[in-house]
């Protein structure tokens, strides 16, 4: 049969191949979830004509061709926006990234002390294997500022103890920060225009953004896909995907928004659906019973989060603050006027999100909205964010599977049904932070599908999707790659 993609999830992931795709002039089918959104967790919920971002999306990437996509999806509509996010802890707001100064001054003398000769602890004796985000944070800041600065917002994220999460995760999030890359960066500030390949992505100090919310960048990519004549079909729930090792072909099933099963016949398939049921549910034939094994493994991390509109008065300009006060379960609050000024429908009010961490079977995430918001409204009271007067209406916005979880057997387990995946089934394509289990920000989800794209042009696999780094940026390598070579090392990135 001629090529024929169908894609799993409308997401960043799934969209950009899409839209490559298409423009080469190969057939697509995209398939997705959700029946009213495209975006995936990078999609913009409207309430009231509030817009709220699902997780906070700062557009930036140190690949030129992510970031020439962007601007090639949406010309007109990007904003170059300030960075700010602070942690507030007892009160007090604290430059984030951290910077000496202002930490230690904040802290006063007898605390500073203690940060300061914890650090060169530290430094002078640093912890040999380092395993767990806990060790990965001690070396780098010392224990007093990881237990002050990090393991109370990790530990509210993840629902589980520092020691239990995987170092890739702290690697991964503020790869290349420490506390020394801090104050350099106090001292001498890098712009986002300027040496901008040299930038840790944690202390950039601008970024572009969609004016109204990263979902209007993927609205318009999906809109392009259908106009070149790609088919996005919204609410269908896949439920099978059957490999003909024979044909070389593949028989897609799924409920379509109807509730009608429906099938599709593909040439090729990509999949940014969570790792879990793609292994576990969808593949046929089964994988072995020692890779399912490790798939049921995988974890996940849900969350929640409640839009709170306030009469308007300036008390944080933050896009986001983290939120360390262990007195209250809200691990940060977005500031959606400060992603964007049309973010809220008139400047006489504002609107925050508040986020909240939990999992599926959690009491929180069954409880009613009405709940929900008042409890939202009583922890922003209590932080003095927000008077409960000045508080007008809320919603709340639910995300399954919003985070896989890095703990610290997943690595082996990833690699385990990537490798046999890629063994038995050469025309399926992981894409993605569920598709490839790993934490991707958005440009990082985008490049594993450009990668994905390549592979399918050339009928070739050249590029291994697994060698991109957290920078969105490929590991060149002098010998072509195959995805049975795939292993926990290389799939940490």
């Amino acid at each position: 049969m001629s090529k024929h993609v169908v894609i799993i999830g409308a997401g960043p992931a799934g969209l950009t191949a899409g839209y490559l795709l298409i423009k080469e002039k190969i057939a697509v089918t995209i398939l997705e979830a959700d029946p009213a959104y495209v975006g995936g967790i990078s999609k913009t919920v409207n309430y009231k004509d509030y817009l709220i971002d699902i997780g906070g999306h700062r557009f930036f990437s140190k690949s030129k061709e992510v970031e020439d996509l962007w601007s090639e999806i949406l010309p007109e509509d990007m904003l170059e926006r300030p960075r700010l996010s602070r942690i507030f802890y007892r009160k007090q707001f604290f430059a984030y990234p951290l910077r000496a100064l202002d930490t230690l001054c904040k802290l006063g003398p007898l605390q500073s002390l203690f940060c300061l000769l914890s650090y060169t602890k530290s430094k002078i004796a640093p912890i040999k294997n380092t395993i767990s985000f806990a060790d990965w944070v001690i070396n780098h800041f010392g224990k007093r500022l990881y237990t002050i600065f990090f393991k109370t917002y990790t530990e509210k994220v993840w629902g589980m103890r520092c020691e239990e999460i995987s170092a890739d995760w702290a690697a991964q999030r503020i790869k290349g920060l420490s506390l020394s890359s801090a104050i350099i960066n106090a001292i001498r500030p890098t712009s986002f225009k300027k040496q901008k390949k040299s930038i840790i992505k944690t202390l950039i100090d601008t970024f572009r953004y969609p004016r109204k919310g990263p979902g209007m960048l993927w609205q318009a990519c999906a809109e392009k896909i259908k106009q070149q004549g790609g088919h996005i079909h919204m609410g269908c729930m896949v439920n099978r995907c059957e490999y003909d090792d024979k044909q070389k072909t593949w028989a897609i099933s799924y409920m379509d928004i109807n509730g009608d099963q429906q099938m599709l016949n593909a040439s090729h398939v990509i999949s940014s659906a969570p790792l879990r049921e793609m292994a576990l549910t969808y593949l046929s034939p089964a994988l072995s019973e020692e890779t399912r094994l490790a798939a049921s493994k995988l974890k996940y991390r849900d969350f929640l989060i409640v839009l709170l509109i306030v009469k308007h008065k300036t008390l944080f300009n933050d896009n986001w603050i983290y939120i360390h006060d262990p007195d209250v379960e809200v691990a940060r609050i977005q500031n959606f006027k400060s992603w964007s000024p049309e973010m809220v429908p008139n400047q006489t009010t504002s609107s925050y999100g508040l986020e909240y961490f939990c999992f599926k079977d959690d009491k929180m995430w069954s409880a009613s909205d009405s709940d929900l918001i008042q409890k939202a409204s009583d922890e922003i009271v209590k932080l003095n964010l927000a008077k409960a007067e000045d508080i007008i209406d809320g919603c709340v916005i639910r995300q399954t599977k919003a985070y896989p979880v890095y703990d610290t057997e997943y690595r082996s387990h990833v690699a385990k049904i990537a490798n046999e995946i890629g063994t038995r089934f050469p025309t399926l394509y992981l894409v993605g932070r569920n598709g490839m289990h790993k934490y991707n920000n958005q440009d990082h989800s985008m490049m594993t599908a450009m990668l994905t794209v390549k592979n399918i042009l050339t009928n070739a696999c050249h590029f291994d999707v697994w060698r991109i780094n957290q920078d969105a940026e490929y590991l060149e390598t002098t010998t072509p790659l195959v995805p049975t070579r795939i292993t926990a090392k290389n799939m940490a990135g």
